[in-house]
């Protein structure tokens, strides 16, 4: 058994339960995934309410976590990203009932044409990867992916399916977005949401910041994706299915909505209290009812062809009905991210909350260490 590191940050004596269950992921973790750092905040009718972290920030454990340490959160970095589009959508730029050609005609081509913005962000447009053989590298020239994949045929008919697009996705809504915008999102988050808010969330992390990054321990095991298919194999298995051969300074700094977000737990729930609280950020009205209803609601259901899950997808989140990854209420929306992160929103409790950790694992959706946390949550409410 591991010693238990110092616990620090914001603890109220009605959420000890769930410090108990963080301080237990660092010394008798579900499957044996014994934290090496984690933070876990949680934010209630706005305000941050619970905030823990623990740990070292490398893997020598020479220098500790911190309240400033940045983690990349992969996936879960795809709630923000819809929350962006979202926040298109309350401006009039963008319908999700618009026609993606309508916006970006190329996109049109071989078959897409009829393609919506809410289908496309609830991964119906079956473009999760490459149809053909590419270089890792190509995910480095932006316009050389959004090229491919606006003339790329679908892997299935668009809109009869969803078909989890791992990191395409953050390239087709980027696009979307710096179209109807101007500019890229990674800019617009800062402008618009970290500068006003003082929110340590990037998309694009300048050099400068790589000094704050914590370093990962990456999973031992493969995710289980169930019987593979080309289709997987695009989304998730050829060569050049993921960024490569660039490093990480190049990556970290390259802007990918989907896939490299980084950030801490606490701005994370901060964010996703927007959608908790009915569109406010600290009191400022961010988006209104009826578009925070049209991007949580459901806009597909059932099986999915890439992840091994029957999935609900809202408009860029996945909705917490059937998977019960969110808490007990099915209307929770939020997303879980390579290695274990996640970041939800629950309006039904107006509670939002995000985990982050060093130590990666193999679940694709619901690490153990996570589940423990949120049913200690729900049961200190």
């Amino acid at each position: 058994m591991t010693d238990l590191p110092e616990i620090h940050g914001l603890c109220p004596s009605r959420f000890n339960a769930v410090k108990d269950a963080f301080a237990a992921n660092f010394v008798d973790a579900p499957e044996g995934l014994n934290e090496l750092a984690a933070r876990f905040s949680v934010v209630i009718d706005g305000e941050v309410a619970l905030d823990l972290w623990a740990g070292s920030a490398d893997l020598a454990g020479k220098q500790p976590f911190a309240e400033d340490t940045l983690v990349p959160v992969f996936s879960t970095g795809k709630a923000v990203m819809a929350l962006m589009i979202a926040r298109c959508v309350d401006r009039g730029l963008l319908s999700y009932e618009d026609r993606v050609a309508d916006h970006w005609p190329a996109f049109g081509a071989a078959g897409k044409a009829t393609l919506t913005v809410g289908q496309l962000m609830s991964h119906q447009s079956g473009l999760p990867g490459f149809s053909d053989g590419v270089e890792p590298a190509i995910w480095f020239d932006r316009q050389a992916v959004l090229d491919r994949l606006a003339a790329q045929t679908p892997l299935w008919a668009p809109g009869t399916a969803s078909g989890y697009h791992p990191i395409t996705i953050g390239y087709l809504a980027g696009e979307l977005f710096r179209i109807v915008d101007g500019r890229s999102m990674g800019a617009a988050l800062r402008e618009d949401f970290a500068a006003p808010f003082d929110l340590d969330l990037w998309i694009g992390l300048p050099e400068a910041e790589h000094s704050r990054v914590a370093q990962l321990r990456k999973p031992a095991a493969a995710p289980d994706l169930g019987p593979i298919d080309a289709i997987k194999k695009a989304a998730f298995l050829d060569r050049g299915s993921a960024p490569g051969g660039r490093g990480s300074t190049e990556w970290r700094m390259t802007e990918i909505p989907s896939a490299n977000l980084h950030g801490t737990a606490k701005d994370l729930a901060r964010m996703m209290s927007i959608i908790a609280t009915g569109g406010a950020l600290d009191g400022r009205v961010m988006l209104s009812q009826e578009t925070l209803t049209e991007a949580t609601r459901e806009r597909i259901h059932g099986q999915d062809k890439v992840l091994p899950y029957v999935m609900s997808w809202a408009a860029g989140f996945t909705r917490n009905q059937g998977l019960n990854v969110f808490g007990p209420n099915p209307q929770a929306v939020g997303h879980c991210g390579w290695g274990g992160s996640m970041a939800f929103a629950d309006p039904e409790a107006r509670v939002s909350a995000a985990y982050v950790m060093t130590r990666q694992s193999p679940h694709l959706i619901g690490d153990p260490r996570a589940l423990r946390l949120v049913e200690a949550l729900y049961s200190s409410l």
